[in-house]
């Protein structure tokens, strides 16, 4: 399922410029694409626009082969699966619990759940590395904990397409890494994938190709060695950086600079 926007806008009330302006991008059905920028870019914005929760405008986003507001929501929520930058949970729910929500969109909240459910929460649960946490109430989690059960959820849906909000944020190196690989595999089956994410070089190891925004406008798209030059990089992040080839993958890797005293 392909992920579109074309010359997209948004800008809020009371903001002094919009926050994003004239983007276009296409997530090709069965890829990892990362979009990447500082804080304030629209990265956000663009995920909340690219689901259709907030007013455009100018433009369209498109997922598959139709308008974002062309889609029924019970049928989005099937076909597309989010995690957002943060949650809370207001009510007492078991990992399990909080996991099998992802069915909701093919079965509802109130039915009982089939045998296909019940393997697609097991599934989500050993993919995320919280088989062991089900019966946990979720307000006993770590941040990185949570996470996972928040990522593990958006699998059970088993959806067409993902899009993630900084997923890896709060995790550890071993779940950073777990995760994107999961990520990976995902999209080498099939699944579209839409990653934002501040990690340039982890974005580098897994992404087929990425967006970086400055300030709501497009300041480079295309495959990780188009995007990610030093010259690109240092403007947008507005601060020395260097990027070397790494010798074993062939990727880019990038690396902040100290910046010399005068």
């Amino acid at each position: 399922m392909k992920l579109e926007t074309r010359h997209l806008t948004v800008r809020y009330a009371g903001a002094s410029r919009p926050a994003l302006e004239d983007v276009t991008m296409c997530v090709p059905a069965g890829s990892l694409y990362a979009v990447l920028g500082p804080n304030g870019s629209g990265k956000s914005s663009l995920v909340r626009a690219i689901m259709g929760v907030t007013p455009l405008v100018a433009g369209e986003a498109v997922i598959g082969d139709r308008p974002v507001t062309a889609w029924k929501r019970g049928e989005l929520a099937r076909s597309v699966g989010v995690v957002s930058q943060s949650e809370s949970i207001a009510f007492p729910l078991t990992v399990t619990e909080l996991v099998g929500m992802g069915r909701y969109p093919h079965v509802g909240p109130l039915s009982a759940q089939s045998e296909a459910d019940r393997k697609a929460i097991a599934h989500a649960l050993s993919a995320c590395d919280i088989d062991d946490l089900g019966a946990r109430d979720v307000t006993t989690l770590s941040g990185g904990e949570f996470q996972r059960a928040r990522i593990a959820r958006a699998l059970a849906q088993e959806p067409s397409a993902l899009v993630l909000d900084e997923p890896t944020s709060s995790l550890d190196i071993r779940h950073q890494m777990a995760i994107l690989e999961l990520l990976r595999s995902s999209a080498d089956q099939g699944m579209t994938v839409l990653l934002i994410t501040h990690s340039l070089d982890l974005a580098a190891q897994f992404a087929d190709r990425m967006l970086l925004l400055s300030r709501g406008r497009v300041a480079a798209e295309g495959p990780p060695a188009i995007v990610l030059r030093e010259d690109i990089l240092s403007e947008v992040y507005g601060w020395p950086l260097s990027v070397t080839t790494d010798p074993d993958r062939g990727t880019p890797r990038v690396e902040p600079q100290r910046r010399r005293s005068s």
